[in-house]
């Protein structure tokens, strides 16, 4: 399992990079196309779109596996390391909550898209909407993982304030004008 993670994140960058390539080809031909010629290409505007969606959920997974998304930890980072364990159980449960109406939102609309199509390209528009399934799914997998690192006391459990838990301890130990 420890070289299949490493390797999805990787796939998932590699998607990405393809997707922003397809995105920036799409608009910026587009984009010559009507200054130069008065014209333009009417499915550059879907594709664009498409691919736009897609890199933001995939991104969404990265930075959740990442720990990268935006949160506010230096509160926790005062709080003692069990009573940050018991925020993070209940936080992370929230978050399954969420995901799990996230995830049977896009699993309705991936349904009525089955049987919608875009207007020039005419894909089904389940397209778009997938994205937010895989993002929800994956998304629930990372943090039931590491609810249950939380859980078990594993070492690699990622509690809010970790790192700035470290920064404030530094702090600490230090003034501006060199150690105490």
């Amino acid at each position: 399992m420890k070289f299949l993670i490493p390797r999805l994140d990787a796939l998932i960058e590699y998607l990405m990079a393809l997707a922003l390539i397809i995105l920036l080809v799409a608009v910026f031909s587009n984009a010559v196309l009507r200054y130069a010629l008065d014209t333009g290409i009417p499915a550059a505007e879907e594709v664009a779109r498409l691919m736009f969606i897609w890199i933001t959920f995939l991104g969404a997974i990265l930075a959740l596996r990442r720990h990268a998304l935006l949160g506010i930890e230096l509160v926790q980072a005062m709080l003692p390391r069990k009573i940050r364990r018991i925020c993070a159980i209940i936080s992370n449960v929230l978050i399954l909550y969420a995901l799990g109406l996230f995830f049977y939102g896009s699993w309705e609309q991936t349904l009525i898209g089955l049987h919608t199509y875009s207007t020039v390209l005419r894909f089904p528009t389940a397209l778009m909407s997938s994205s937010g399934l895989v993002c929800a799914g994956s998304m629930i997998l990372i943090v039931l993982a590491n609810l249950w690192r939380i859980v078990t006391n594993h070492p690699d459990a990622h509690l809010p304030g970790d790192s700035a838990h470290a920064v404030v301890a530094q702090a600490d130990n230090f003034e501006l004008g060199g150690e105490k």
